[in-house]
């Protein structure tokens, strides 16, 4: 009986903790949640996942006329959750202005908000649904996106992949060796497909934290057999490797580094009108005045005051001129 006892009050004392596990909400508009807290299959390889920073995960099905069902994924930070987004993306998928990144086909959203990526199959939620459903996330992190260097022309739709690690330089980028990468130094990796009459091409963009290190790694890249190219901390590389020489420079040439340096401009106030310059001089100047009456005033009347009764405050003042 004891023992008993013992069970019920350790359950009770979990039973936040497994309510506290669930990412999403009980509701999403009219849609009642169905089931409790449960982990996703995960797609793809699990190596993958863990590359990305995988912290939870939490998939639920909602019903009300009809059922969809939620995933969302909190992953390391806003970058793991862009190479997420790149890999889930439906490859028949077209841009939605859901989020600032997000993707959507007829009955399915895919979005990234912070560190969190989210998927809805079989329904997508209205503007006020999603808010309430992103508001209700916690820790989220908003750190800024990596900027983009692949070029526009020849750009395959959907095609587009961010890489961190070794597990996704496996997965997407194959002919390129972990080795020529080198990712412990920092790399990243940009890749996407271009498409040309002559054959499509796989463009590879990897950014070093230095130039110094990309100049360092552009001979093992060139060990490799691959067009490549460095401009700054990037390394572009083309793939296959028979590519035409002619297609792969030309689409090498697209990628370059410009440095610039940001000279913070003196922004004019009020304080800089040359109108407030002429007031502030003649608040000077009046200021002097005031001075100089109230010293005036002040010695003229201690002389006034020492004639009084006939005193003549000069008269102890010789002046003697020794004229000879």
């Amino acid at each position: 009986m004891l023992k008993m006892r013992l069970f019920l009050v350790i359950a009770v004392a979990l039973q936040p903790s497994l309510v506290a596990a669930a990412i999403l909400p009980d509701t999403i508009g009219a849609f009642k949640r169905q089931e409790g807290v449960h982990k996703p299959n995960l797609p793809g390889p699990a190596g993958l996942w863990q590359e990305l920073g995988l912290r939870d995960s939490d998939t639920a099905l909602y019903g009300a006329a009809a059922t969809f069902t939620a995933t969302a994924y909190q992953l390391a930070d806003s970058t793991a959750a862009l190479a997420a987004f790149d890999w889930q993306r439906p490859a028949s998928s077209k841009p939605s202005k859901a989020a600032s990144l997000a993707a959507e086909t007829a009955d399915s959203l895919l979005l990234v908000e912070g560190n969190y990526l989210l998927s809805f199959q079989g329904y997508k939620p209205s503007k006020p649904e999603l808010k309430a459903v992103l508001g209700s996330l916690q820790h989220v992190d908003h750190s800024a996106f990596p900027i983009f260097y692949l070029p526009e022309p020849g750009f395959v739709l959907n095609s587009d992949r961010y890489i961190t690690g070794p597990a996704g330089l496996e997965a997407f980028l194959p002919g390129i060796p972990a080795s020529a990468i080198a990712f412990q130094l920092g790399a990243e990796i940009q890749s996407a497909v271009f498409h040309n009459p002559k054959g499509d091409l796989i463009l590879a963009v990897v950014n070093y934290p230095t130039p110094q290190i990309a100049m360092k790694q552009l001979a093992e890249f060139e060990k490799t057999g691959l067009t490549v190219r460095r401009s700054g901390p990037l390394v572009s590389v083309v793939l296959p490797a028979a590519a035409d020489p002619s297609l792969a420079q030309d689409l090498l040439k697209q990628i370059y580094y410009q440095a610039n340096v940001t000279v913070p401009e003196h922004i004019p106030t009020l304080k800089d009108n040359i109108g407030n310059l002429v007031i502030n001089a003649f608040v000077l100047i009046g200021i002097l005045l005031a001075i100089t009456l109230v010293g005036g005033l002040t010695v003229g009347g201690m002389r006034a005051y020492q004639r009084r009764g006939g005193r003549d405050p000069d008269a102890n003042t010789v002046i003697s001129l020794h004229l000879e």
